[in-house]
């Protein structure tokens, strides 16, 4: 199902760009205090999770986007009103997010569902009686997305939502190469080659240091570094089998979507029709919001309006 959000952006910010900007630069750094916890994973590596205060409500993990942490505005945001909204809150470091490089010469990626399917398995194994769900952000969200179309109706979750999802990974690199949106790219790619810089100073890496180098596109990039870190045969054997887009119509389990036309790091193009689309899966597309934005007022975010009342409906609080 798709239907229009009732997002209404704050009208002192107009536009993609500040409702994307803004509140991932300028939104106040108040965080709920957290405890962190490692798992270590089958293969010798580990993951980091932070965790919300204790409450007793249903369990809400939250998956990043590129290059983000809990610390990241929209996740300590959303981290936030769960956990206000009484579900036990969490989020999954992606490996190598988390502050501290990973032991093993990989990283993660937009399909990196080896990794939630462990941790879903921990959380289901700990809290066996209590409502589970997960919401993802941006990468974390294609990445939700194409586990949960994956694992069809035995994904052992009680409900889920995204947030801005690259659903079409080459046709959002594309749009990236174009326009203001280069700044975000340039910005992103400064990221994720400081943390492939400190990643090598720990370890040898079957990547090709001089095309690192000439990589100023996430396409040459990810086929410098994603694609053969983690057993792709290029960047177009990587998007196409990690794109969520084609996945959708797995999806057993009732799932929010939250989407913006105007999102900067995407073309409206990237979206899916409603024919591929399960019907447990209720898209909600805006105008207006930008990435990851959607201010409604000062200190207002839909998401985090729609996010929370989604998983209060679905979960039974």
């Amino acid at each position: 199902m798709i239907v229009e959000g009732d997002f209404r952006p704050a009208p002192w910010l107009p536009g993609a760009h500040l409702q994307t900007v803004v509140p991932a630069l300028l939104r106040p750094r108040v965080q709920l205090p957290l405890r962190r916890e490692r798992l270590e994973l089958p293969d010798g590596d580990f993951l980091d999770l932070d965790w919300a205060p204790a409450a007793a409500g249903p369990v809400i993990l939250l998956l990043h986007g590129l290059e983000g942490s809990s610390r990241s505005p929209y996740a300590a945001g959303l981290m936030r009103c769960l956990h206000a909204a009484g579900f036990q809150a969490l989020t999954m470091h992606f490996r190598g997010c988390s502050g501290e490089p990973n032991r093993l010469p990989r990283s993660y990626f937009a399909g990196d569902t080896g990794d939630l399917e462990h941790v879903v398995g921990v959380l289901r194994g700990r809290f066996p009686e209590r409502p589970l769900g997960a919401v993802g952000i941006s990468l974390g969200g294609n990445a939700l997305l194409q586990w949960l179309g994956e694992r069809g109706a035995a994904a052992p979750l009680t409900a889920a939502a995204a947030l801005s999802v690259p659903f079409d990974l080459d046709g959002a690199a594309r749009r990236m190469e174009r326009g203001a949106s280069r700044l975000y790219q340039r910005h992103l790619l400064t990221r994720l080659k400081r943390a492939l810089a400190r990643k090598a100073g720990h370890m040898d890496l079957p990547v090709d240091a001089a095309a690192v180098r000439r990589a100023h596109t996430f396409r040459a990039f990810d086929d410098a570094v994603t694609a053969p870190l983690h057993g792709f045969a290029g960047v177009d054997d990587y998007y196409t089998r990690c794109s969520c887009r084609p996945r959708l119509q797995g999806i057993r389990i009732p799932t929010l979507i939250l989407h913006a036309r105007n999102d900067p790091f995407m073309s409206p193009q990237v979206i899916p029709t409603a024919g591929e689309l399960s019907q447990d899966i209720r898209l909600e597309i805006t105008d207006a919001g930008g990435h990851a934005g959607f201010v409604e007022g000062w200190g207002r975010y839909w998401h985090e309006r729609r996010i929370p009342a989604w998983f209060d409906a679905m979960t039974g609080i």
